[in-house]
This record gives C-alpha cells, sequence and structure tokens, in this order.
C-alpha cells in the first residue's frame, strides 16, 4: 500500500484528477488547519469560516475536475489565494470593504510594504505583487517605461525625461495615464491590492 502521508501535494493532486477520490482527503486534512485558521483570522466567525472553507474546496473540486489546475508545486498558495478571494466576496457583498478611491494621489506601491508578514500574508503579499507584474506589463511601453524607471527604480522624473529623451511634462503625463490605465485594470478585473 501506498504511503500517502509522504507523497508531494502535486502527487496527490494527479492521483485524484487520475480518479482517486480519497487523495482529496487527504490533501483538505493536510491543510486544513493553516487553511481554516487563515479564514478566521479574517472572519472573526466560525460559521461563516466553515461556509468559506467548503466554498474554497468546492471551488478547488471544480477547478480540478476541469482540468484548469496549473499550480505546480504550489498547491497551498494557489488554494489560500481562492480562500482570500471569498473572503473578499463576503466584505464586499456586506458593504464591509473599504472602497476604491480612484484619486489622482493613490499610489499603488503604498499598499506592498509591511516587513511583519506571517506566512499566510506572505502567500497574498506574492500574489499580490504578481498581480502588479502583470498590470505593469498590460499597459502600453511608453508608460510601463516610465513607471518602472520611477517606482522600481527610483529615478527622478528629470532622469527619466534625459533617459527617454522625452520632456518632463510628457513623463509626468506617461506616469499619470500608467497609473490611470491600472486603477482601470484594477477595477476592470476586480483585482484585490490590499493585505488585510
Amino acid at each position: 500500500m501506498m504511503r500517502t502521508q509522504k507523497q508531494t501535494d502535486s502527487s496527490l493532486i494527479k492521483g485524484y484528477i487520475e480518479g482517486n477520490e480519497a487523495f482529496l482527503e487527504i490533501l483538505i486534512k493536510r491543510h486544513q488547519q493553516r487553511l481554516y485558521s487563515f479564514i478566521y483570522s479574517k472572519i472573526k466567525d466560525k460559521d461563516l469560516t466553515e461556509d468559506i472553507f467548503q466554498d474554497t474546496f468546492i471551488k478547488v473540486i471544480r477547478t480540478l475536475k476541469k482540468g484548469n489546475y496549473n499550480e505546480e508545486g504550489k498547491f497551498l498558495p494557489w488554494v489560500m489565494r481562492i480562500s482570500h478571494n471569498l473572503v473578499i466576496d463576503y466584505f464586499r457583498k456586506n458593504n464591509r470593504m473599504p472602497k476604491f478611491k480612484n484619486t489622482d494621489d493613490f499610489n499603488i506601491f503604498s499598499v506592498l510594504g509591511d516587513d511583519s508578514l506571517n506566512a499566510e500574508k506572505q502567500l497574498i503579499q506574492d500574489q499580490i505583487y504578481d498581480d502588479v507584474r502583470d498590470l505593469v506589463n498590460g499597459l502600453p511601453d511608453e508608460q510601463k517605461e516610465v513607471l518602472i524607471m520611477r517606482m522600481y527604480k527610483d529615478m527622478s522624473f528629470k532622469e527619466i525625461s534625459e533617459n527617454t529623451g522625452v520632456s518632463i511634462n510628457t513623463a509626468l503625463g506617461r506616469m499619470r495615464y500608467a497609473l490611470i490605465n491600472m486603477r482601470k485594470l484594477i477595477e476592470k478585473n476586480k483585482i484585490i491590492l490590499v493585505n488585510q
């Protein structure tokens, strides 16, 4: 008989997809305490936590059954991301979510700084970084160039102007449009850039 406790998440997922239903139970048991604690830390309600925990694994099962799972070797971060999104949905439905402010001084990167992250928050933080990277990559090249120079390389608009051969005003304009476009993408795709 196979010693399932020693199996990796990936091999258990593969076995489940191939028809061994028991492998899913092992996966759930392996991660339930961590996931339950994570959800409860956000919701602070046992019944709701149980509901969201169940809904998380319903989504996991649907995704696995459809063959859409491709987070090779990253099962727990993926499951926690699903549960995080369900928590956000709950807050949204109950109007307990801080509203997204569409202001000029909005700084997408201000949500990324938190040195005292626990393991669960770190998983979400990593996903936030991935989401931001995807947003940046979705910008037109000239806007992306200015935004990367300003936010990642900490260059002044004068330095950006000198490096790109455009006026400071043009560089400022491109930065402004980059942030506007990122805001639109965030709202359109309902991306959550908060670490609650």
